[in-house]
């Protein structure tokens, strides 16, 4: 049995969430001892506050979910989110850019959130879903050259569809064991979560993380 909570990243972003879910999330990952709470930039000082005494990191997400923001404004969105507390952010790429294979412009918005970065995990949503396979190996590279620590397939909010074991093998492969590969989006069962990490994953973005691991014992 590998550590499986600790490919987890308990997540929880639904606009409408009220800090009683986010409390619940952060009291569940203290409980199963997951790698990290991934929470909106407005929950990242209160989750900081609250796991300081844990080994749980907390994650944030920028530029979210539609990456449609100006470089400027998520590059100013993760500093804030590190100095808030956050050990990791998951910022999304510019999805037009990447569907029209404007992979210097999807580098160049990369390198603007990590420069922007003192310290601390960068992983990039690349919304799988939506690219084709040449356009996904195109944006993992474009995230390599910018420094990027992970590669994700998605932000679970995108009308094409979340995570897939076809897009984690294709990153898997771009990437080449040099950076971490996070599965996220619609994996809502031990078998999915399992099959996504034979696939290559490293990290999974889960929100019913409790129900899959109880699943599997």
């Amino acid at each position: 049995q590998m550590n499986l909570n600790k490919y987890i990243d308990h997540t929880v972003l639904k606009a409408d969430t009220p800090k009683a879910k986010v409390q619940q999330i952060i009291d569940e990952a203290i409980q199963y001892d997951f790698m990290s709470v991934c929470i909106n930039p407005t929950w990242v000082s209160f989750a900081a506050e609250k796991l300081a005494a844990t080994d749980v990191k907390v994650c944030t997400v920028i530029g979210f979910p539609l990456g449609a923001n100006t470089s400027t404004v998520k590059a100013f969105e993760a500093a804030e989110a590190i100095k808030n507390g956050a050990d990791e952010v998951d910022m999304v790429i510019n999805v037009g850019d990447a569907v029209q294979n404007r992979f210097g412009a999807v580098q160049a918005d990369i390198q603007a959130v990590r420069d922007a970065m003192p310290y601390g995990v960068l992983k990039v949503i690349i919304e799988s879903a939506a690219l084709d396979d040449d356009q996904i190996v195109g944006a993992c590279l474009a995230a390599e050259r910018a420094g990027a620590d992970y590669v994700k397939t998605s932000t679970g909010f995108h009308p094409a569809g979340g995570a897939s074991v076809h897009a984690v093998e294709l990153m898997a492969k771009a990437v080449g064991g040099r950076l971490g590969v996070k599965a996220s989006g619609g994996i809502r069962d031990a078998q999915t979560a399992l099959a996504m990490i034979d696939a290559g994953a490293t990290r999974l973005g889960l929100s019913s993380s409790a129900a899959i691991l109880d699943g599997l014992s």
